[in-house]
């Protein structure tokens, strides 16, 4: 079996940080990331990466953490008793991306790696991660293409590996309160360490590189799809349900308040502009009646 090796996860994550934000500075063309380097009290620290004002991206948050303590907060050992005792460390890459055009998808993307440990007794450790997309004006092409490359880069690590993710991807960004999906999906897994520690790694780098192979060509796709005040207004909509998800369901965010986290990297998610607006319907047969009737309930896009 294969050695936990902390130092190997965190040599992957900043190389990964540095890729996405290059491959997005690429496709918006003229935005640049500005760094933010931060250090926590209670143990570690990382930086934060956002673009603003972009060609493409009206922001954008690539964030790196590692961050650790000598106790977890309750919700924590409430639902992991056996965390109780331990001193722990996590880590992560996370991302989310708020495009200006409202034909390009809202996605967001994390990999993460959580280890506690006491002495005389194994560690306890886990990956976690996934990538979503959040359209307003979905396109069949774009969404089939999202789940394509999450099911090629799931395959070589079983069968059910795509399925099984998925499901729970479609399950966990789910607003119960609206009785919706947040978007159309992908994959979100958590508490992966079924398999040894490299072949969890290496799943964890698949789902890295894939988010970049899933979500570039689709920037460049539709970015300079004509769009309106219509299409501006509905896509600040329904940037407010983003922010519901994350506020009120989403670990995350919860995790890192509660843990004492930095609240500007944490808060990062959040669109630079939303709106809400009291019983809204779409018009019968309209663009937006359509992600109402035939997006926001989980899907086999892939016909499998």
């Amino acid at each position: 079996m294969s050695q936990v090796n902390i130092e190997t996860v965190i040599e992957f994550l900043t190389s990964l940080q540095d890729k996405i934000c290059h491959a997005l500075e690429q496709a918006d063309g003229s935005g640049k990331f500005v760094e933010d380097n931060w250090q926590r009290k209670e143990g570690g620290g990382g930086r934060t990466r956002v673009l603003t004002n972009g060609t493409v991206i009206e922001q954008g948050g690539v964030n790196y953490s590692r961050v650790s303590g000598s106790k977890l907060p309750p919700s924590a050992t409430a639902h992991r008793p056996e965390l109780a005792g331990r001193s722990w460390q996590a880590c992560g890459v996370s991302l989310v991306i708020h495009p200006k055009n409202p034909h390009i998808p809202t996605s967001h993307a994390n990999v993460r790696f959580f280890i506690a440990e006491k002495e005389g007794e194994e560690p306890v450790w886990w990956f976690g991660g996934g990538f979503d997309l959040t359209p307003f004006y979905p396109v069949d092409e774009d969404v089939k293409h999202w789940h394509q490359t999450a099911y090629d880069l799931c395959k070589p690590f079983g069968d059910n590996v795509y399925a099984e993710h998925k499901k729970w991807c479609d399950e966990y960004f789910y607003l119960k309160h609206r009785d919706e999906t947040r978007g159309v999906g992908g994959l979100f897994f958590d508490d992966l360490n079924q398999w040894d520690f490299d072949t969890c790694l290496n799943y964890i780098k698949a789902v890295g590189q894939g988010f970049i192979d899933a979500y570039v060509p689709i920037i460049n796709k539709r970015k300079d799809t004509d769009y309106g005040q219509r299409e501006r207004d509905f896509q600040l909509y329904r940037r407010g349900r983003y922010v519901e998800f994350n506020l009120v369901f989403d670990r995350g965010t919860l995790f890192g308040l509660q843990s004492g986290g930095r609240t500007e990297s944490i808060l990062m998610s959040m669109p630079p502009l939303a709106r809400w607006e009291y019983n809204y319907q779409p018009d019968e047969n309209s663009p937006e009646a359509s992600l109402y009737q035939h997006y926001l309930q989980p899907r086999n896009w892939l016909g499998l």
